[in-house]
């Protein structure tokens, strides 16, 4: 009857020509698209990869330049702040500067004005002095004296009173 080992060869040839179909289908419905979807995917993948990869690159380059940009930005406010410490040394120098000269402009004025009133008060002094040395010489000689005699004595009288002086 039926052996098991036999084998029916128009059964087996389609069978084989049957699945060789099949897996031409497979391949052009099912496998090909799948494979075109693997490839595209894969393609994707590879691409945000390079995107990333970009984007990470770029970013270096943006934190690099950042750092720059606050590197620059620290020695800018480092000058700014030794150029107003300089300006303020400079405005304090400036202001002693001329608060000596006020002060040393004030001290002559007031050496002048010292000066004019002692010139003032040796003029008073002096007419003082004539004053009384024309009283003094009157009432000594207990006479009249006539004006040129008189001139004399006051001159002869400031000449000595100056001297003391």
């Amino acid at each position: 009857m039926f052996d098991i080992y036999e084998i029916e060869w128009v059964n087996a040839l389609y069978q084989i020509a049957a699945f060789g179909v099949l897996l031409w289908l497979l391949k052009k419905f099912a496998f090909g698209p799948i494979m075109d979807m693997m490839e595209k995917r894969e393609q994707h993948v590879a691409d945000q990869i390079a995107s990333a990869e970009k984007n990470r690159k770029d970013a270096e380059k943006y934190l690099a330049e950042q750092r720059e940009a606050i590197q620059a930005a620290r020695q800018e406010a480092k000058e700014i702040v030794e150029n107003s410490k300089t300006m303020s040394d400079q405005q304090a120098s400036d202001v002693l500067a001329n608060a000596r000269k006020e002060a040393d402009r004030m001290k002559q004025s007031a050496v002048a004005e010292i000066n004019t009133e002692k010139e003032q008060a040796i003029s008073a002094l002096r007419e003082q002095v004539s004053t009384l040395s024309v009283l003094v010489a009157t009432k000594v000689i207990e006479k009249e004296l006539d004006e040129k005699e008189q001139e004399k004595l006051i001159q002869d009288t400031l000449k000595e009173v100056g001297e003391d002086l």
